[in-house]
C-alpha cells in the first residue's frame, strides 16, 4: 500500500514542557491507523503539527513521499489533509450548509451566495453519511451529537486524501457509530488513509486496522489492532494494568432519601418522571439519545423550567427556578460540555474551584482572599490527584480528565450532597476514566447522593447501584445495578415507547 503520510524524529517542546519526544507515526492508503494514549501523551500535538497548526522543532514529515510539510491549516488542506477537531469548530447562527463549505460557498454572478446549489451540495454529502439533518437548519438548534456530524460533514466536503478524526463517536448513540463507520468504510475504499483517536476501546477492535500507543510524549509501540489484546494496547498507555472490576458497595436501600423527584413534565420532552436517589447511593441514567436523561437533569438543577412535578431535597419540598436555588439546596451539576458550562478556561485552577463558593472568599469591600483560595485548590489538587503544574495554571491547558476533577473539586468545595454527572468521562482516557471511577465510589461510600448519566452501558452498568431508564422522555423501568442486570435488559427498556406501571428494581 503507498504510504500517505511518514513522520520521524518529531520532536516539540512548550515552555516548560517536553511535549515529543523522537515521535514516529506513519499511514497508509485505505488504511484506519489508531493513535491511542491517555490525556496528555501527545496525540493531539502530533496531528496538530501534520495538520499545520504547530511547527515542529526537529523531525522530518513526508506527504505522498515528499518532504514537504504544511506550514499552516490552509496548506494542510491544499496536502489532502483533512482534520476533525474533538472540539467543535462550527457557527451556531449559520446553517448547517453554510457552515460545511463556509469561505468556499457557491456564488452566482456579481458575488451572489447562490444558497440552492449550496444546500444541494450539502445535502448530497449528508446523503452519503446517511444524515437526516436539513441543509437549511441553523446549526445552533441541533443537538450536540449532530453539531458533531456536520462537522466530520464538514471535513469530508474537502475530499481529503488523510482524514484525522479526534474522538468522532464521543457525543453519538450507537446507531450513529455504525453509520459513521460506514462512512469510514467508504473512505478506505477509495484509498483514504484515517487516523482514528479514540478513549473508546470497543471502537479500536471494530474500526483500525494498525494501533500506535503514545505515552508521555513518546513513541511506546505500533501494533496489528486485530492480534492485539485491548488490555495489552491499555497497559501500554498508561504503563500500568487498569482494573475494571466494579467495587463492593454498601445495600444502600434504607438509607435517607435525599432526592424525590414525583410527576416531573416539560412540554413534549418530559412526561411524568418520577423516582427517589438516596443518600450513598449512584443512581444511574441509561437511554437512547432524545431520552431525555440531559433534560430531567437540568430541570432539576433549575437551568430548564418544569411545566408539573415536584423536587423534594432531604425531606423539603422545594421550588427550584434557577441554579442558584439548586446550589443553595446542595446539588451540583456537572454538565456533559464541560468546557461551557463547568469551567472558565482562561481563569486558574484555584478560581475554578472556588467559583461556585466565591462569597466565602471576598470581602464586602469585594477583595479575595487569594491565600485561602490557594489552600482550598492545593487540598483538593491532593485529595483527587490534580495534575497541574500549579494552582495558577489556566484549566484549559489541563488534560480532559484533570478538567473534570476541577469540576468536582468545586462541587465538593460548595460541599454538595447531591451532585449530578452528566457523560462524567466523554473524552476522557482510559486511565483518567479509572480514577474518575474510583472517585465517584468514594464519594458515594462518604455518603454523597449521586446520579450518573452515561451513553456507554457498560459504565452505567459499572457504577451504578440502580439504573433508571429512560424512552421518549418516560422513565420506563429501574434496574439493579452490577451483575444482576445485563445491557439487553437495559436496551428493551431504552426502546420500549409506554411506561410501567411500577418500575423495576425495587424501591424507588
Amino acid at each position: 500500500m503507498t504510504t500517505l503520510v511518514e513522520m520521524s524524529g518529531i520532536e516539540k517542546r512548550f515552555p516548560g514542557v517536553h511535549a515529543l519526544k523522537n515521535v514516529r507515526f506513519d499511514l497508509k492508503a485505505g488504511e484506519v491507523h489508531a493513535l491511542m494514549g491517555e490525556n496528555g501523551a501527545g496525540k493531539s500535538t502530533l496531528m496538530k503539527i501534520l495538520s499545520g497548526v504547530y511547527s515542529r522543532d526537529a523531525g522530518e514529515v513526508k506527504i505522498a513521499g515528499a518532504s514537504h510539510p504544511p506550514t499552516s491549516p490552509r496548506e494542510a488542506q491544499d496536502c489532502g489533509i483533512g482534520i476533525i477537531h474533538q472540539e467543535l469548530s462550527l457557527m451556531n447562527d449559520l446553517t448547517a450548509a453554510q457552515n460545511v463549505f463556509i469561505g468556499r460557498e457557491p456564488r452566482r454572478s456579481f458575488g451572489r451566495l447562490d444558497e440552492p446549489e449550496l444546500n444541494k451540495r450539502t445535502a448530497e454529502i449528508f446523503a452519503g453519511m446517511n444524515l437526516k439533518i436539513d441543509p437549511r437548519a441553523h446549526v445552533g438548534s441541533q443537538t450536540i451529537a449532530r453539531q458533531q456530524l456536520i462537522e466530520i460533514a464538514k471535513a469530508l466536503s474537502y475530499q481529503p486524501r488523510v482524514l484525522i478524526m479526534d474522538e468522532p463517536t464521543a457525543a453519538l448513540n450507537d446507531a450513529e457509530i455504525a453509520e459513521l463507520f460506514e462512512v469510514i468504510a467508504k473512505l478506505k475504499a477509495d484509498g483514504v488513509g484515517v487516523i482514528y483517536i479514540s478513549h473508546k476501546m470497543d471502537e479500536i477492535k471494530r474500526i483500525a486496522d494498525r494501533v500506535t500507543v503514545m505515552r508521555d510524549g513518546a513513541w511506546i509501540d505500533t501494533l496489528d489492532a486485530a492480534d492485539t489484546p485491548l488490555s495489552h494496547i491499555i497497559a501500554l498507555m498508561v504503563g500500568r494494568e487498569v482494573s475494571e472490576t466494579r467495587l463492593e458497595v454498601p445495600d444502600t436501600s434504607t438509607a435517607e432519601v435525599a432526592l424525590k423527584v414525583e410527576g416531573l413534565s416539560r412540554g413534549r420532552d418530559i412526561h411524568d418522571v418520577s423516582f427517589d436517589l438516596r443518600q450513598g447511593e449512584i443512581l444511574g441514567f441509561a437511554g437512547l439519545m432524545g431520552a431525555g436523561r440531559t433534560e430531567v437533569a437540568r430541570i432539576i438543577f433549575g437551568a430548564d423550567p418544569r411545566d408539573a412535578g415536584s423536587i423534594t431535597v432531604h425531606g423539603r419540598e422545594l421550588d427550584i427556578r434557577a441554579p442558584h436555588d439548586a446550589v443553595e439546596a446542595g446539588i451540583g451539576y456537572l454538565s456533559e460540555d464541560r468546557k461551557h458550562f463547568g469551567l472558565a478556561l482562561n481563569m486558574s485552577v484555584r478560581a475554578n474551584i472556588a467559583m461556585a463558593s466565591m462569597q466565602r472568599y471576598s470581602s464586602r469591600a469585594g477583595v479575595l482572599d487569594e491565600k485561602a483560595m490557594k489552600v482550598t485548590a492545593d487540598r483538593h489538587i491532593r485529595q483527587l490527584g490534580i495534575r497541574t503544574p500549579s494552582d495558577t495554571q489556566p484549566v484549559g491547558l489541563l488534560s480532559g480528565g484533570n478538567q473534570q476533577k476541577v469540576v468536582i473539586a468545586k462541587w465538593l468545595e460548595r460541599n454538595c450532597d447531591i451532585l449530578i454527572f452528566d457523560e462524567p468521562t466523554r473524552g476522557i482516557d482510559v486511565g483518567a476514566k479509572s480514577e474518575i471511577y474510583r472517585l465517584l465510589e468514594q464519594l458515594a461510600a462518604e455518603g454523597k447522593a449521586i446520579i450518573v448519566i452515561s451513553s456507554e452501558l457498560p459504565e452505567v452498568m459499572r457504577l451504578s447501584h440502580r439504573i433508571a431508564v429512560m424512552c421518549e422522555g418516560r422513565l420506563t423501568g429501574i434496574l439493579p445495578g452490577g451483575s444482576d442486570t445485563t445491557q439487553e435488559q437495559i436496551m428493551e427498556l431504552a426502546t420500549r415507547r409506554e411506561p410501567v406501571m411500577q418500575p423495576e428494581g425495587g424501591p424507588q
